[in-house]
């Protein structure tokens, strides 16, 4: 995985996960998929990222993400919003404003029937 991809990994679970604020099992997640990916700089820049201005976080990251995820091939897109979906039920729920995150995205990648599908199962 390239430096680019752990960033825009990195990125899309941290503003997920921010999105209605950090809990610990979601801080434990970013930390462990920091140590799988060996992406501390990665990490550190996404929560730079996040922190430079977190009301306005979620769109900066939706803009940054757009230009760079547009180019990425169908199944790479439906992976990271897969991913992101997964990560957030690991704490056993999913809440309505992380659902309306993940919808813009999928709708911004073309992926928003996947990620329905993705919810029915």
């Amino acid at each position: 995985m390239t430096s680019e991809e752990k960033r825009v990994y990195l990125l899309l679970k941290a503003v997920i996960f921010h999105y209605h604020g950090l809990d610990e099992q979601e801080k434990l997640d970013l930390e462990a998929a920091t140590k799988r990916l060996e992406a501390s700089e990665e990490f550190k820049w996404a929560m730079e990222f996040i922190d430079k201005d977190q009301v306005t976080a979620f769109d900066r990251a939706r803009a940054f993400l757009n230009d760079i995820i547009g180019d990425y091939p169908r199944n790479k897109r439906i992976e990271l919003i897969n991913m992101v979906w997964e990560s957030n039920n690991l704490k056993g729920y999913v809440t309505e404003m992380e659902a309306t995150a993940m919808i813009r995205l999928a709708r911004d990648w073309n992926v928003e029937k996947e990620l329905v599908d993705l919810v029915l199962k």
